[in-house]
């Protein structure tokens, strides 16, 4: 058997038959019926399926700064391995999904325009990719099974022809007007104790009316034998086979059509049919027509033309549209749009758009605001599995985030807090003297936050371009990163002022100055990683303090002779976390009330559990070690043995500890000598 053969037998394994004949499953609509009975979600209305869509897949309650949020697990984008997964926009996805649960239960914004309102790359259109693929997906299964109809046509030689309602509609639309009580009444009796109570709302679309009406006079009048030209079949949504999900993008003006939304006339079929007012010689497949049961979008919906606009009224409120020459439609589709804030602003003082303003619910789209999210967008797109052959340096996504978000952030009207401090109060950091009522305060305070400053997709651009023009190199560190976002200010088309352009380079300098510190503190935390020494200086530090406390003296270790507490060696521990001279005594009794509460529960005192004494105690062991690993000698040309074999252990543990290669964990090192080379290291530092 050939490879290709193989291949053949091998995908006809994984192919799964049952599941095709069930997904293309038909029968009569009395089989319909038993369907209805067994499971009422069939009948869903298009925001009922899509809403039961989202939360198919499941929700976790998380808390932020006291504030409780519902996350929808189908945002994350479990289906393509997070692929459109969506950061930082609880608030914005809660509100979306509280929007569509009120049109699920038919409270009123089923009868309204669905419009995402945000600045440019804040994912507006990512939110509608979602929807549209999730209803696709949960179409083909049990769950969300949905079902339309076809009509017998005239065959040739006893071949059964059937024709699709072209617009997949509902097959109860077929039950008459005068009994539709008596058989809702009947299939209402069905519903589960949280289901959706059946309704017919609208009639059969134009080709089908035609279909009934021809029969009803074919079969005088036998509804019966109607129903046994009509055959009941499952409906896959598809965006590509454009069934239930239809896209609208305007073109400009002079192209625009209103046909494209409503359909057109088949002028072939005019001769065979004798009038373009018979729906046979129309084609229903306009945007609206072929989005029913399903979602149409609107890709920036404020640029339409006024008379689009007009059919996208009486397509929200009224659920109907008007194909030319035909009476109007009824439609069941989830009518969802999204707009820059240029154009949002033009439709606020335009009068003559007051009717869709009144007809329509405005969901905000902003920008992350959360350092942590942000840094989530760039590693979905720059990781090892997807950069190949070059590595992405420790900090370079995260120092390009935090530029970003600092840009979105309002300056706080608090005078003692610092924009950087803003970022890292959202994010989660604790700064003394700020609750999270504070931070709570804060975001209510700034009400346009994240709705301006750079979009996700600048920042894609400029890490692509770092990764390109530095060809030569294995890897990118934050400096090649932060000098392409710099660059790029100057041709920044979205900025609109001198002003705001010398904020952002601003911003820039503090991130460099954040960076910084972070990397300092890094290879400090790593030369002083000799846990055998930390722990011998906490020892020491310990018996001094001890002995200070209760008025006692130490013996020293070497001499054997008893001595006063190291007044020198506690005070140089404490100054590296800014203890002043007048808070040492609370200092100590605090650090030995401590130990004393750990040694009651019968536990033993670590310095690691106490972060601030960890910290103090490896600044110190920084500050002894520094001079023995003379790392000021790597800006020179001489390195001898011994300083090279510490300066290999510092790196070994950059590289173990803190996420570095070989090249990046040089790089870093060679900048951190630099800084001190220059004697920039702050007494204490950071």
């Amino acid at each position: 058997m050939s490879a290709g053969t193989d291949l053949i037998a091998s995908i006809s394994k994984r192919h799964n038959l049952a599941d095709y004949q069930k997904k293309h499953w038909n029968g009569s609509f009395a089989d319909y019926l038993e369907i209805v009975k067994a499971d009422t979600k069939v009948t869903r209305t298009a925001y009922q399926r899509v809403y039961d869509m989202i939360l198919s897949h499941g929700t976790e309650e998380v808390v932020i700064n006291k504030e409780k949020h519902l996350r929808f697990t189908f945002f994350d984008d479990p289906e393509t391995g997070g692929q459109d997964a969506i950061f930082g926009l609880d608030r914005t996805l809660m509100n979306l999904v509280n929007i569509l649960k009120s049109a699920a239960h038919r409270y009123g914004t089923e009868r309204r325009v669905l419009l995402l309102h945000g600045p440019v790359g804040s994912s507006k259109s990512t939110i509608v990719r979602l929807l549209k693929k999730g209803i696709e997906r949960y179409s083909r299964t049990d769950e969300g099974a949905i079902y339309t109809y076809q009509w017998r046509e005239e065959g040739i030689e006893e071949i059964e022809v059937w024709t699709d309602c072209p617009m997949h509609e509902e097959p109860l639309h077929l039950v008459p007007n005068e009994h539709r009580d008596h058989i809702l009444e009947e299939l209402n009796k069905h519903i589960p104790p949280n289901g959706y109570e059946i309704a017919i709302d609208g009639d059969l679309c134009p080709y089908c009316r035609h279909t009934y009406n021809e029969r009803m006079a074919r079969y005088d009048g036998d509804w019966s034998r109607v129903l046994s030209d009509v055959r009941v079949r499952r409906l896959v949504l598809s965006e590509q086979d454009r069934v239930g999900i239809g896209t609208f993008q305007p073109k400009d003006e002079k192209n625009q059509d209103a046909t494209e939304l409503t359909g057109d006339i088949n002028y072939r079929k005019i001769a065979e049919y004798g009038t373009e007012s018979d729906p046979r010689a129309f084609n229903f497949d306009g945007e609206f027509n072929i989005a029913n049961r399903g979602i149409i979008e609107f890709i920036e919906v404020l640029k339409l033309d006024v008379a689009f606009l007009y059919d996208l009224l009486g397509a929200s409120q009224e659920h109907k549209i008007k194909p030319k020459k035909f009476a109007q439609t009824d439609i069941d589709e989830v009518i969802i749009g999204h707009t820059n804030e240029p154009e949002y602003k033009k439709l606020q003082s335009n009068e003559f758009m007051e009717a869709l303003r009144d007809r329509t619910v405005k969901i905000d789209v902003p920008y992350v605001t959360r350092l942590s999210d942000e840094i989530h967008i760039y590693q979905k797109d720059y990781n090892s599995r997807k950069v190949r052959g070059k590595t992405i340096a420790p900090h370079t996504l995260e120092v390009a985030a935090m530029w970003a978000v600092l840009t979105r952030l309002e300056e706080p009207k608090n005078a003692g807090l610092t924009l950087l401090q803003k970022l890292k109060l959202y994010n989660g950091k604790t700064l003394p003297g700020f609750t999270e009522d504070n931070i709570k305060e804060l975001r209510e305070e700034a009400e346009r936050e994240g709705m301006h400053g750079i979009s996700p997709r600048y920042v894609q651009d400029k890490i692509s371009n770092a990764l390109v023009a530095h060809a030569s190199e294995r890897s990118v560190n934050p400096f090649m990163v932060l000098n392409e976002l710099e660059s790029g200010l100057k041709h920044h088309s979205l900025i609109n002022s001198e002003e705001v352009r010398k904020h952002y380079k601003h911003l820039l300098s503090v991130v460099k100055e954040e960076y910084e510190d972070i990397v300092k503190n890094e290879v400090q935390r790593a030369i002083a990683a000799d846990e055998d020494a930390l722990a011998r200086l906490c020892g020491n530090y310990i018996d001094n303090v001890k002995a200070y406390t209760q008025r006692e003296k130490v013996k020293n270790k070497y001499t054997g002779q008893t001595e006063e507490p190291d007044e020198r060696l506690m005070r140089s521990i404490e100054e590296k976390i800014d203890i002043p001279e007048s808070r040492k005594d609370d200092f100590r009794r605090e650090i030995m009330n401590y130990i004393g509460a750990l040694s009651l529960d019968g536990k033993k005192f670590d310095y690691k559990t106490n972060e601030r004494l960890q910290k103090a105690l490896e600044l110190k062991l920084f500050q002894d070690q520094k001079d023995t690993i003379k790392l000021t000698s790597l800006v020179s040309s001489v390195v001898d043995k011994e300083t090279q074999e510490k300066i290999d252990i510092v790196k070994s543990r950059l590289i173990r500890n803190y996420g570095y290669d070989e090249d990046s964990a040089s790089d870093v090192l060679n900048y951190v000598a630099s800084i001190f080379a220059r004697g920039d290291v702050k007494r204490g530092s950071h």
